[in-house]
């Protein structure tokens, strides 16, 4: 590889037609339908299929390291990848029914497995549906590169994703917290989770469908970048020399596993029941104030996109960063200092206009932060092609979700382990459990003081991401011409 810009690397100027771009997002959305369900699986484990909180935690923390091995060799498959049906279709094709049918096993199954054999036997099937999830979200991050490249376009991706992912899972927990849980009462309902596993699978095929439609007419060589003397002669070695010479990237997988990690943590579904189910004493509120705010949630990511188009992705992420920070500290003193179980929406008063006020606007800026990494990996994956000539997006996703994943795996365990310290080796918070001093504080730390730690390391570190608007736009040449 060349620590200088190769002589053929040409990069072509291509764009794509707005709903492409609509449609490929549907792809992320579909494994975010996916994710959502798999927040409660810790739930299912343990209140039906028997499993304990640590032995959980520390099976969920293993999977998310395997998801995370998994990346790099999918991601080294997809760029060797050119076949009939393109480089991505495929993946996101046999990704989905593996998801499905690892889901639909998992929950239909595991309770009816003889006790000695449970825990192996939901290791095995959990498996299969991180293959699954690997194989459909290592197109998330490369399929980005050959969508569109143009510099005005690529933030649009994030509104899209801000914007499905937003809706899948503000929609799952309404479904959750207002439909199923009044319908069956309790987490401790199989019955529950055969009815949720179900409409998953409908919808998030739904989406896989649309998804494919939205890069088939770019889902060929025509938008492959390659050097036609190296031929994409890619090695698994090479893994090693894009990170010690791709600075960018090395940059952009700590931030966003600072960020991930951070997340994993919040929206834990038990932090999530601790908050609105015990701390608010309302736990339908969870999935009703998803759609209150989903229009000023719109509006903010909207602005946000705007506000990238301006000033570059790198600027846009670190404002909105800043204000995640400042918008968490507001919503950490209401937790603490005041008492959300008037939060109601049944009797609108000033502590209800106050907390959704804050809750819009946090959730906002959380969606501009967390999914504008997504597009700044195709800028990474332009950068390295001007670097070396190779057009790798199967292993610049691979990378970034690698150690994004290994990262953030220990998000699931964090909430788990510090759990079952606090007194909750046993069950998980339940949603009515009586709120102690010692659960309220949990709920902050995790809610609040884990969020604003990781965003602070987010900002840290993006001093040193180079690809800011003005290197962008030095990096793209309209077809053919040369830098």
């Amino acid at each position: 590889m060349q620590d200088m810009q190769s002589e053929n690397a040409v990069i072509e100027l291509n764009r794509a037609h707005l709903w492409q771009i609509a449609l490929f997002s549907l792809n992320n959305t579909s494994t975010n339908l996916y994710l959502a369900m798999m927040g409660y699986v810790s739930y299912y484990a343990n209140g039906i299929a028997g499993l304990s909180v640590v032995v959980i935690s520390f099976i969920l923390t293993g999977m998310r390291i395997f998801d995370g091995v998994t990346d790099p060799v999918i991601g080294y498959v997809i760029d060797k990848t050119n076949g009939r049906f393109g480089k991505f279709r495929p993946f996101m094709i046999s990704g989905y029914v593996l998801l499905a049918g690892s889901s639909l096993v998992l929950f239909f199954t595991t309770h009816l497995v003889p006790a000695f054999f449970r825990i192996p036997y939901f290791i095995a099937v959990y498996s299969v549906y991180i293959i699954g999830y690997t194989f459909q979200t290592a197109v998330v991050k490369s399929g980005q590169s050959v969508i569109t490249n143009d510099v005005k376009q690529r933030p649009m991706i994030t509104f899209f994703d801000s914007t499905f992912i937003m809706l899948a899972h503000g929609l799952t927990a309404f479904y959750v917290s207002v439909y199923l849980i009044r319908k069956y009462g309790n987490f401790n309902s199989r019955a529950l989770f055969e009815e949720f596993v179900i409409t998953v699978v409908v919808l998030s095929g739904i989406c896989t469908a649309l998804a494919v439609i939205g890069i088939w007419g770019k889902d060929n060589s025509r938008y492959f970048q390659l050097d036609k003397e190296k031929k994409n002669n890619i090695h698994f070695r090479d893994y090693w020399q894009i990170m010690k010479h791709n600075k960018p990237i090395r940059m952009l997988v700590i931030a966003a596993a600072s960020n991930k990690f951070a997340s994993m943590v919040y929206s834990n579904s038990t932090v999530l029941v601790m908050l609105f189910g015990i701390l608010m004493n309302n736990y339908p509120l969870a999935g009703i104030i998803g759609v209150i705010v989903g229009i000023p949630n719109l509006g903010i990511i909207y602005l946000g996109i705007r506000y990238a188009k301006k000033v570059g992705q790198k600027k846009a992420m670190v404002v909105s960063t800043w204000f995640a920070i400042a918008f968490q500290a507001v919503m950490m003193y209401m937790m603490l200092f005041t008492d959300l179980t008037k939060v109601s929406l049944a009797e609108i008063n000033g502590i209800t206009i106050a907390f959704l006020l804050v809750f819009a606007l946090l959730n906002g800026v959380k969606s501009i932060t967390n999914n504008i990494v997504v597009p700044m990996i195709a800028d990474c994956t332009d950068y390295e092609y001007t670097l070396s000539g190779h057009f790798v997006p199967g292993i610049m996703g691979a990378l970034f979700s690698f150690i994004d994943k290994s990262f953030s795996a220990l998000g699931t365990g964090f909430v788990g382990i510090a759990l079952s310290m606090t007194g909750y080796a046993k069950v998980f918070p339940q949603v009515g459990d009586a709120l102690t001093p010692q659960l309220k504080y949990m709920t902050v730390f995790f809610y609040c003081v884990i969020p604003i730690l990781g965003w602070f390391v987010t900002i840290f570190i993006m001093r040193f991401y180079r690809l800011d608007k003005k290197a962008m736009s030095i990096l793209y040449t309209k077809k053919g011409q040369k830098e």
